[in-house]
């Protein structure tokens, strides 16, 4: 069994290989970068990928959609420090197999994954109860953001221009400009200084 561990702390890396050795015969490997993570995806063809939505440089949600692009069948369960049920509708409707926090017990994590190897799914209970919640009340503006709209969100918590943002994209500097339009309207602000302090608020929340 093959697994890919992508997240830029390395005491988290080490957690989840302790944890996955319980699973017996493994084979796991391990980065923090987003962009080696698309080669080692690409030539190991890992059973399961654990990827963190917050990555520098290259996001979970972008790398996601690029894994899934590379091959429909990739099997990834998000692992994430945020608990808002729109990460974990985002991650989702990307293609990921299942969505757990940082805060998850280690038995129920060990869960998740056998659930998902045996072709299931998993969204941890405090989250699946709020975007059950979420689908029979009204949808909130924040329910509107795409996958790409909250990678720039978050890149441009981080201090990233425009142009930094493309070129981290693959996109060009007006299709970013457009989205930033987009996701202006979609929140109701009209000042991209506004925008900028909403992705910082939505970050650290």
């Amino acid at each position: 069994m093959k697994f890919l561990i992508v997240d830029d702390h390395a005491i988290v890396r080490s957690g989840l290989t302790r944890l996955l050795t319980a699973l017996g015969d493994v084979e796991i490997t391990e980065t923090g970068n987003g962009r080696d993570a698309l080669d080692l995806f690409r030539s190991m063809r890992p059973d399961l990928v654990l990827l963190d939505i917050n990555l520098p440089g290259l996001g979970g949600l972008e790398l996601l959609r690029r894994f899934r692009l590379d091959d429909p069948a990739a099997c990834v369960l998000m692992f994430s420090m945020h608990d808002e049920a729109i990460y974990a509708r985002r991650a989702l409707q990307a293609g990921a197999r299942g969505y757990a926090t940082k805060n998850i017990d280690p038995d129920a994590l060990l869960t998740a994954i056998t659930r998902i190897l045996n072709g299931g799914r998993y969204i941890e209970p405090t989250i699946a109860e709020d975007l059950a919640l979420r689908s029979l009340g009204d949808t909130q503006s924040n329910d509107q953001l795409t996958a790409r709209d909250l990678e720039i969100l978050r890149l441009l918590a981080e201090g990233s221009s425009l142009s930094e943002i493309a070129d981290r994209l693959a996109l060009s500097y007006k299709t970013v400009a457009n989205n930033c339009s987009q996701i202006k309207a979609k929140l109701g602000v009209v000042r991209t200084a506004d925008l900028i302090r909403l992705s910082i608020e939505m970050g650290s929340s």
